[in-house]
């Protein structure tokens, strides 16, 4: 790992990561941030020695199109790397913690039925590659099961074959955020599109370890997120997707979406939605009851069909989106 960090900083890095990475963390994301601080420290302050404030304060700049949550992120990663420097002795100035604050809550992108329809059919239009057997497959499947199943992404590229049960048609979902593990159902579609999904890929990579194989020869044999996320943009600007206002549909956005669908599917059934709320969060992965409320604040602004809906009022609003 040394090698991929050349700076003077190098050190440190690889010690949080590591730090990290034994504490369960996945923290690729993460490393890749590092990696980015690491090309900065040594292009803008090749002879500086110490994370000084100086330093710090200009890497938390924002750069001219950098959205406030890419900055926050950024600037998060290099406070635990100050905190973990000053762990083991060396002097490392912490970015004030309002850095690292949200402005305002994130307005998820909510797919319509029709955004799904054309997204899904460009999606299943792309051709099989030479050089990617089974990026066709791949795709078909990864994104719906994150539709279907309301599965974070980073859930979706890390699950090993062997957590997908094909018989009875469950999925471990394990160490997930929180380091909490859980069980999705699929489907009986989604349950027979992975058992032909599986069958095609075997064939192309036999006793495979990861659900998603990926055929980078590079990495751990996951598809990474650097790859998944752009690859989605590419079918929602084919299916011509862009949003509204300042809302832009994103990847995770399709977890929001099924969530927010399911909501509503059981509004209109007359089911009582303060019991379904805890099926759903333990069904999600929330850490509590909160962040799957929220989606029913947004439901009168989606659908105007919809009863009068009574809240439980000890819920307050003050969830994670990003749970």
């Amino acid at each position: 790992m040394r090698s991929a960090f050349t700076g003077a900083f190098a050190p440190y890095i690889c010690g949080l990561i590591e730090k990290k990475q034994a504490l369960g963390y996945d923290y690729h994301g993460s490393a890749c941030i590092l990696r980015t601080f690491d090309e900065f420290c040594r292009e803008q302050f090749p002879n500086e020695t110490c994370l000084t404030a100086e330093l710090a304060m200009k890497w938390a700049e924002q750069f001219k199109t950098e959205k406030n949550l890419s900055r926050l992120n950024r600037v998060s990663v290099i406070r635990e790397l100050a905190k973990y420097m000053n762990s083991v002795g060396e002097q490392a100035y912490l970015l004030p913690l309002q850095l690292t604050k949200k402005s305002g809550r994130h307005i998820p992108y909510i797919y319509s039925k029709e955004d799904l329809s054309k997204l899904f059919k460009e999606i299943d239009s792309l051709q099989p590659s030479l050089r990617a057997p089974t990026k066709h497959l791949v795709v078909s499947v990864i994104f719906r099961l994150i539709y279907c199943c309301g599965l974070r992404p980073v859930e979706a590229r890390r699950l090993r074959r062997e957590d997908v049960n094909l018989f009875d048609g469950t999925v471990n979902i394990l160490e997930s955020k929180g380091h909490k593990d859980r069980i999705v159902v699929l489907s009986e579609d989604m349950l027979e599109l992975c058992r032909n999904y599986d069958l095609r890929v075997e064939k192309i990579y036999p006793h495979r370890k990861y659900f998603f194989q990926s055929p980078s020869v590079r990495g751990d044999g996951m598809y990474s997120m650097e790859w998944i996320i752009p690859t989605f943009r590419r079918f929602l600007q084919t299916a011509g997707i862009s949003g509204y206002g300042e809302v832009r549909p994103r990847l995770y956005d399709l977890r929001h979406t099924f969530a927010t669908h399911r909501l509503y599917q059981w509004v209109k059934e007359g089911k009582d939605i303060n019991a379904c709320l805890a099926y759903l969060s333990g069904y999600m992965g929330h850490s509590n009851l909160e962040s799957t409320a929220y989606y029913i604040h947004l439901l009168p602004t989606l659908y105007t069909d919809l009863p009068e809906l009574r809240l439980d009022s000890s819920l307050e609003m003050e969830a994670d989106l990003c749970d």
